[in-house]
């Protein structure tokens, strides 16, 4: 490939050769091209590299691939002037001209707040427009339905890679196991596929876990109560009871599961959240009422410990006084917000992590299955010492 810009990705540079022979006519209308094993043979590239000069190539209406045959020049039509086309074949036109470009990146997201999720994305749009790349979004709202149709639209508008944080569920989406098999450049945040090798970014979260629980029990805390939602909805709050148990063990401390509440089964966007609310006040303070000795409570996210908080204080019980109150993840404190005693993730260096990862899985790189982040704890106004 001498005589091409060698800063471009590979796989533009093999696009770039491939079009030009189409369009001096090396290769005509029904000609079959070389197949990506062939390419990756010639040009000493993986088969991903391979792989997206042909997608190019189809993106851009020069070539048809035919599953079983190979690919074959086709007619490439020059739109009518005055004549509008669809919708979608605009979308795709969009990227088709930024990608001579640069790179074009899908983020589907399942939602984000000022507590989780905010930081992260405008540092993948920081990170992305410092290395000149674009970066295209959709936002699941926790619907894996959403989630799969995402991901079958970016893929097919041509993105060259995607970066996912996933939505909850028991089970992946059929559609991130896709890409697993057909080995297409991809990134997981917060979330990550056992027994695949899979790139995923989140936090540490069995440690931070165990930070928090050591923070309680230097203040004396010996009875803690857990606050968790479903716990096959998230491996992340999975590690982070791990976490919990673990912190227990190292410390001698016996753990009494009677006090744990892990099918909190509540989102930010359920239609029926202020119901749930008032359901989760009530479960908690039956717990708290049939375990007296209970000091603090230690809630696996935000939203959760916001319901702790209400449940307490319409016991008449005061924070920290009579109960402590520690969560993972918070906004930042202001004079309208409540300062709860929190684990804070690095979501800067997730967001930042996430665009650079993904643009090394697109140039053919190996990456860790797993990339764990430390998280920091954060002392607010909820936690103190244990009562006598």
């Amino acid at each position: 490939m001498e005589g091409m810009n060698a800063l471009k990705p590979r796989y533009e540079q093999m696009y770039l050769m491939l079009r030009e022979k189409i369009q001096i006519g090396d290769y005509t209308v029904g000609d079959r091209i070389p197949s990506e094993k062939e390419l990756m043979e010639e040009f000493s590239v993986s088969r991903i590299t391979s792989k997206k000069a042909l997608d190019m190539l189809v993106q851009d209406g020069y070539i048809m691939r035919q599953p079983g045959r190979g690919s074959f020049v086709i007619e490439h039509a020059i739109q009518e002037q005055g004549e509008a086309p669809p919708a979608q074949d605009q979308a795709a036109q969009a990227i088709a001209s930024v990608r001579t470009q640069q790179i074009v990146l899908g983020l589907i997201m399942e939602d984000f707040s000022d507590s989780y999720g905010k930081e992260m994305l405008s540092e993948m749009e920081r990170t992305a427009q410092a290395l000149g790349v674009y970066l295209m979004l959709r936002i699941s709202f926790s619907q894996p339905d959403v989630e799969e149709k995402a991901i079958q639209m970016l893929r097919q508008y041509g993105v060259d890679g995607l970066i996912i944080y996933p939505t909850r569920g028991q089970n992946f989406s059929p559609e991130i196991l896709k890409l697993v098999i057909d080995k297409f450049p991809h990134v997981l945040v917060d979330r990550y596929l056992k027994w695949t090798d899979t790139t995923a970014i989140s936090s540490d979260n069995v440690e931070a876990a165990r930070l928090g629980v050591q923070h309680l029990f230097n203040y004396g805390h010996r009875h803690i109560g857990l606050l968790a939602s479903r716990v096959t909805d998230n491996v992340a709050i999975e590690e982070r009871i791990e976490g919990f148990v673990q912190a227990h063990a190292e410390g001698g401390i016996l753990l009494d599961r009677s006090s744990w509440l892990t099918d909190m089964n509540w989102t930010s966007n359920d239609n029926s959240s202020s119901h749930l609310i008032d359901k989760y006040v009530k479960i908690i303070q039956q717990m708290l009422r049939e375990h007296p000795r209970i000091t603090a409570l230690f809630a696996m996210e935000y939203e959760l410990a916001l319901i702790a908080k209400e449940a307490v204080e319409k016991m008449g019980l005061q924070i920290p006084q009579q109960i402590s109150i520690i969560c993972f993840d918070s906004p930042q404190s202001t004079s309208a917000l409540y300062p709860f005693t929190h684990l804070e993730q690095n979501e800067k260096e997730i967001g930042r992590l996430a665009v650079n990862n993904v643009l090394e899985l697109i140039q053919g790189a190996t990456l860790p299955s797993k990339i764990s982040l430390q998280v920091k704890l954060v002392q607010g106004k909820s936690t103190g010492p244990a009562p006598q």
